[in-house]
């Protein structure tokens, strides 16, 4: 049990202002908590412990999650806390539609108001699937009490034929094969069978491995948890470390906003680059970075990832997973062999340095993991931000998930306005395209879809795939799945749906990609754009009440981090007024 002689905050905690009041509000406060069979003396003051979980069966990824909660309860109980579990708004990414980046600041806003609405110290957070893991610390952030996040780590390897197959990395890969005729459905219902065979979260380098080791590299989650498999017994035993962990943070008073400063932010871009993160931690960590008031723009991604090389061999940007990357010594070898690249100075959830947690960290597999001195990638492979005429406030490019040659490409555009019209016009053998044509998709932005969908790795035109050509570079202001991978340029702000220059381009119109140069330029005359703006309209379709309209009226755009403007920042956690 935790030394509570060190507690600095017994007496004067959040829950005192429920459990311990007198008269008719303590009566109701307590009487009806008791009647979960709680004893009489937990509400003596100890630290109320909130286990915020997105546990869902309509989420694959956290649908173990229910169980890491029971492990993180051991830990509370064992360091003299009180354990109260709620839920969240879960959000599944293989299932939910349009996209739940639609939902991500709903569930921020849902963790926030639960958090400051009920008597907890102190929170725990049980994350997975991509967008629950920075939808909850962005509202946790928002409050600001001592939190802890607990991702609940990735699926086993797949296995299909006698090699490793990837979540979504396979998906894209195997489903051009089928429309080019390389291979049969047969084959193709084979493999969905065998690749998610556990419980956990993709185990490619996608959003949710990317997100779990950004939290990592944040000093919100425990060292060397974010690489655990889900079904590995010692996730089981870090979750209740992390229990015992989050009592001793309320005793400390080690409250988030201690934890997210601009060195951690600076940290988690950093490896991001090294790890060939995903290209939506760009807009997560914008978002959450403006939670805690820590300036972050679109161009440090670029700037601070320019020296670091991509070190990690997963998927989709190399070969291995994220089980394998575990066994090699995850999150923490990789900060280690980064020294002097990120910082190592600053406080993390473990009540220590960067430095101390990582001491220790020894890497089991050079393969998996290189040294920095031999990279995997060489510096500044990872994801890159262009800016120019076709996207003033920037767009995003994973160079380590792209075709070298196309690096630097000009070639005429071919424009859809949906995504559907894309895909009809794609299946067409006859589809009037060329190799070196660049493909545009407007319309998928945050207010244009909306919710930002990850679209952006549209398909191959069949006709393209019958040639053997795989890869051609697709601009749009959509996100893509960090599973995915191809020559794919995103989030481009504006949006089209607000009138960015996106939303002006024409079929036969030049673009021109200098990724060395960070250029992504539309090579028409200006006099000719001015005349497309005067008769270009804003859409009218939009959603007209509920969740999507809010959403639709105050979203930001993609460079921003796609919160919502009346999100941005905190109101701390004062105890509200009473209820009764």
């Amino acid at each position: 049990m935790t030394d509570m002689s060190e507690d600095k905050g017994k007496g004067k905690r959040r829950s005192s202002e429920w459990f311990a009041g007198t008269g008719k509000n303590g009566f109701i406060h307590r009487s009806w908590m008791r009647n979960q069979g709680f004893a009489p003396d937990l509400f003596d003051g100890r630290p109320v412990i909130g286990i915020g979980s997105t546990w869902s069966e309509f989420t694959p990824c956290n649908a173990h999650l229910n169980r890491v909660a029971e492990s993180i309860k051991r830990g509370v109980w064992e360091a003299g806390g009180f354990p109260l579990e709620f839920p969240a708004m879960s959000l599944g990414e293989p299932i939910m539609r349009p996209t739940t980046m639609l939902y991500r600041n709903l569930l921020a806003m849902e963790v926030e108001e639960s958090i400051r609405a009920n008597p907890m110290d102190g929170v725990i957070l049980l994350a997975g699937c991509d967008k629950t893991t920075p939808g909850m610390l962005m509202g946790a952030a928002s409050v600001d009490l001592p939190t802890l996040m607990m991702t609940g780590g990735p699926m086993l390897n797949g296995k299909f034929r006698g090699k490793d197959i990837g979540s979504g990395t396979d998906v894209w890969k195997f489903a051009d094969e089928v429309r080019a005729g390389t291979m049969s459905e047969e084959e193709f219902t084979e493999a969905e069978t065998c690749m998610a065979r556990s419980a956990g979260h993709c185990m490619t380098m996608g959003t949710a491995s990317t997100m779990a080791s950004v939290t990592e590299a944040l000093g919100m989650q425990l060292p060397g948890s974010a690489a655990i498999p889900a079904v590995d017994s010692r996730r089981y035993a870090l979750a209740q470390i992390a229990g015992r962990r989050i009592v001793a943070m309320v005793q400390e008073d080690l409250k988030i906003s201690k934890i997210l400063t601009r060195d951690a932010f600076e940290n988690a871009i950093k490896i991001n680059a090294a790890v060939g993160g995903s290209t939506n931690a760009v807009v997560h960590l914008l978002a959450l970075a403006g939670r805690v008031g820590v300036p972050l723009s679109l161009a440090d991604f670029d700037h601070l990832a320019r020296d670091i090389p991509v070190i990690v061999n997963l998927m989709p940007s190399g070969k291995y997973l994220m089980e394998d990357f575990f066994y090699a010594g995850g999150i923490p070898v990789v900060m280690s062999e980064l020294g002097d690249l990120i910082h190592r100075d600053h406080v993390t959830v473990s009540g220590k340095s960067v430095a101390e947690n990582i001491e220790k960290a020894k890497n089991w597999n050079e393969e998996v993991i290189t040294p920095v001195s031999n990279p995997f990638q060489s510096a500044g492979s990872g994801t890159v931000v262009l800016t120019g005429s076709l996207a003033p406030d920037g767009a995003v490019l994973k160079i380590s998930a792209a075709s070298p040659h196309l690096l630097k490409h000009r070639g005429k555009a071919r424009v859809f306005s949906t995504v559907e019209e894309y895909n009809v016009a794609a299946d067409d053998l006859n589809m009037d395209i060329e190799g070196s044509d660049i493909i545009v998709l407007q319309n998928a932005g945050p207010k244009g879809y909306p919710g930002f969908p990850e679209v952006g790795n549209v398909s191959m035109p069949r006709k393209l795939l019958a040639l053997g050509i795989t890869d051609m570079v697709r601009i749009s202001d959509a996100r893509m799945s960090g599973t995915a991978y191809g020559t794919v340029v995103l989030h481009v702000s504006p949006e089209a749906a607000v009138g960015g220059p996106l939303a002006l381009v024409e079929n036969g119109d030049e673009i021109e990609i200098d990724v060395e140069n960070r250029r992504l330029d539309l090579l028409v005359a200006p006099e000719v754009l001015a005349q497309r703006r005067a008769k270009w309209k804003a859409p009218t379709d939009g959603p007209t009440r509920g969740w999507s309209k809010l959403y639709v009226d105050h979203v930001m755009q993609a460079d921003k981090g796609a919160d919502l403007d009346f999100l941005v920042g905190g109101s701390g956690s004062e105890v509200p007024r009473h209820s009764h």
